[in-house]
């Protein structure tokens, strides 16, 4: 048997008979029944056998499937140990789901893609080995937290680490258009690149002059942003890692920049081809201003990037347009167009409706929060990194007069429910900080040197969370109540706490700090104001005892460390940031990122296999009054959720809105019929702004199929 030939297997009809209720009841036991026979039947006759795992290393060097100079830096009786030690742990997959994403996507297989060549003890060993860098301590502390499933470094970090063959380690990139035709032809190349290595790829059009715009020297006018976004977009499906994947890619503009209609009309599903783009994603940057002026149902004007720069000697990104707006309207150099600002809010509504986009970047709440000198302009293809950049300056042969600094992200996760059971939550967060510390300081993009400038300088990195969802439900909590969103609170203050001792640990150890750290929040001490007046400690009964054994730090521990800050600064410049996750959490067996479930089976389509369904971690008789479904909650209780974890994450969230195309009245008390209407969606982002959320990601739409049966479609059936 090969894994090109399976033959007859009988998981995958096991894990389907999950949505087919038997005398009321979901039989879960059936997914169990499916993992048993994932193995007997697919992995255990396909995995390739060795005498030791130093005979596997050595193997797999020869044959060029991982790299010798990581396995170099230990002796192989560290290795053989700390290969028992990580078996000794009995890790086990609690759903079909978990393994079979792990040994599809993850595991290393042989060139002819027959065989497996590794287990997960395996990959969490050569994770280990390679992100301690020789360092044997913490190679044993990393693999203790991942084998437990506390920490999971995001998909390109995980797959990739220790591999001959291999993308970059980082998620994804963000680089910043200037307004000149060197700038575009560099960003381009520099896209070319990027989806090359592997990651998705952000890009600020906003300092870009919109069409119409004069161009010195020539009697003709400027097109705009949208000829712009069509070479991006076919830049990203010719450069797709040799077809392995599509290109992905996110164009953001700001909601004051005159080419706006424009830019919301690509996505439109009507619109012309000549201007349509179908793959690239669409961001709006959308400063505290608009909403003040949709709110009082005032005229807007739009303000030309041409003759702000031309104005003012720097580019649209950095001008602050509510502080500036007055201004900008009654300066007459200014070159601006008026629209209705409600009349804007509705065009955007109705593109979310109708697609989900545009993202939605709340770009003065981020640069309010925002504890380091300089201007965030744009996040990435998910929302969630939100750091200061500087434009680059370059010359008619494509040089860099001027080097800028754009950005990359490290990213990693937390596992809520493995972490609540950490027996040092502290060092649980440190050894992350030191794994995520070791992928910034690898990382070094030549091919982009305003990315590899930004990296330099910032060493920045984004630890997120997951689980939550599995967490509340776990233990009979309702999400979005009040005990939920102070258990948010106080764990994301945790990880705040524990990334600001390890990144001033590692700054006195190095004697280093992130490039600007005299100049931010942290060197003045006034970052750390709100902590010590000792808010920031469980408050109920029921928070106090689910955090009883975990150190809260008082405000005096807050004192201490500002004072330490202050002395011998932070390595990193961004710590904490939380991604949507993918399949990274099914691999977890929890909930992903900080959402609510979807579905409480939840049903993939997976290629050429068909369906495949998932029960939510956890999921009993006790547990299932407790697994709500976001299409069947008010979306305020999501965004009150976040809120409390944007209190301490000096980064972004990835909130996603989940909304039913028929919306019960009951949930929303305005509401006077069920149909998902634009003024829905305009209500629940201004909920948002006046929240505090510095991004929305995706509005994902769901209509009902009444046609579909099963579980699904009976999600109270006693389990």
């Amino acid at each position: 048997m090969s894994l090109k030939n399976l033959g007859d297997v009988s998981y995958f009809r096991l894990n389907n008979e999950i949505n087919r209720p038997v005398n009321g009841q979901i039989p879960l036991h059936k997914d169990k029944e499916a993992l048993r026979a994932f193995f007997l039947e697919n992995v255990k006759p396909n995995s390739m056998a060795f005498n030791s795992i130093t005979d596997k290393i050595n193997y797999l060097i020869e044959n060029d499937y991982i790299e010798s100079e990581f396995i170099g830096k230990y002796e192989p009786a560290f290795i053989e140990k700390l290969s028992a030690e990580i078996h000794a742990q009995k890790f086990r997959f609690q759903s079909f789901m978990a393994a079979y994403k792990f040994y599809q996507q993850y595991a290393l297989k042989t060139n002819d893609g027959e065989t497996y060549l590794e287990s997960f003890e395996d990959r969490v060993l050569f994770n280990a080995l390679y992100f301690a860098d020789g360092d044997e301590n913490l190679a044993s502390d990393l693999a203790n937290e991942m084998i437990h499933q506390r920490y999971q470094p995001a998909t390109p970090s995980f797959l990739n680490a220790g591999r001959s063959r291999r993308g970059e380690l980082v998620s994804c990139f963000l680089i910043q258009v200037t307004d000149d035709m060197n700038s575009i032809g560099r960003s381009i190349n520099s896209a070319l690149q990027l989806s090359r290595i592997g990651g998705g790829v952000g890009i600020s059009l906003s300092n870009l002059r919109e069409a119409g715009a004069p161009i010195k020297g020539y009697a003709g006018a400027a097109s705009g942003v949208v000829p712009v976004m069509k070479l991006f977009e076919d830049s990203f499906s010719y450069s797709n890692q040799l077809g392995q994947r599509q290109g992905a890619g996110v164009v953001y503009l700001d909601v004051f920049h005159p080419d706006i209609l424009a830019f919301l009309s690509t996505k439109k599903e009507n619109a012309d081809e000549k201007v349509r783009v179908k793959t690239l994603s669409l961001g709006v940057t959308v400063p505290d201003k608009f909403y003040e002026l949709a709110r009082n149902n005032e005229d807007m004007y739009l303000f030309s990037p041409y003759s702000i720069e031309k104005e003012y000697g720097k580019p649209y990104n950095y001008i602050d347009i509510t502080a500036m707006y007055d201004e900008l309207v009654a300066n007459p150099n200014i070159t601006k167009t008026k629209i209705n600002a409600r009349e804007l809010e509705t065009e955007i509504s109705k593109l979310q409706q109708e697609s989900g986009y545009p993202y939605i970047i709340n770009i003065d709440t981020a640069n309010r929060h925002n504890p380091i000198d300089g201007k965030i302009v744009m996040s990435n293809l998910c929302s969630e990194i939100l750091q200061v950049q500087t434009p680059s300056e370059l010359n008619d042969s494509q040089e860099f007069v001027k080097l800028g600094t754009d950005i990359s992200c490290n990213l990693g996760s937390t596992n809520i429910l493995n972490m609540m059971t950490s027996p040092d939550f502290g060092r649980s967060i440190k050894t992350m900080t030191r794994a995520l510390t070791f992928v910034t300081d690898s990382s070094s993009i030549d091919a982009v040197p305003s990315i590899k400038n930004g990296n330099q300088q910032a060493h920045t990195f984004g630890l997120g969370a997951m689980g939550l969802h599995s967490y509340l439900a776990k233990h009979h909590i309702e999400y979005g109540s009040p005990e939920s969103i102070e258990f948010t609170n106080i764990y994301f203050m945790l990880m705040n706490y524990w990334t600001l001792v390890e990144s001033n640990n590692i700054a006195r150890e190095r004697q280093e700090t992130f490039v600007g750290f005299e100049n931010s929040k942290y060197a003045d001490g006034s970052y750390f104001d709100k902590y010590v007046t000792g808010q920031y400690v469980p408050k109920s009964d029921r928070v106090k005892e689910l955090f009883e054994g975990h150190f809260i730090p008082q405000a005096k521990d807050w004192e201490e460390l500002r004072e330490l800050v202050k002395k011998d600064g932070l390595y990193h410049q961004n710590r904490l940031a939380v991604a949507p996750n993918g399949s990274i959490s099914y691999i977890n067996d929890c909930s992903a990122s900080i959402h609510p479930i979807t579905q409480r089976i939840e049903e993939r389509q997976e290629k050429k296999i068909g369906k495949i369904y998932y029960p939510a971690n956890g999921l009993s008789t006790d547990t299932i009054p407790f697994y709500t479904s976001a299409y069947d909650m008010d979306m305020r209780k999501v965004i009150d959720v976040y809120a409390a974890a944007t209190e301490h994450v000096d980064q972004g969230l990835s909130l996603t809105l989940f909304l039913r195309s028929e919306l019960p009245k009951e949930i929303y008390e305005w509401k006077t019929e069920n149909k998902l209407t634009t003024r829905d969606l305009s209500i629940l982002r201004n909920y948002a702004f006046n929240k505090g959320i510095k991004s929305i990601y995706y509005i994902r739409t769901y209509t009902d199929d009444g046609e579909e049966v099963g579980s699904n479609q009976c999600e109270s059936c006693v389990i």
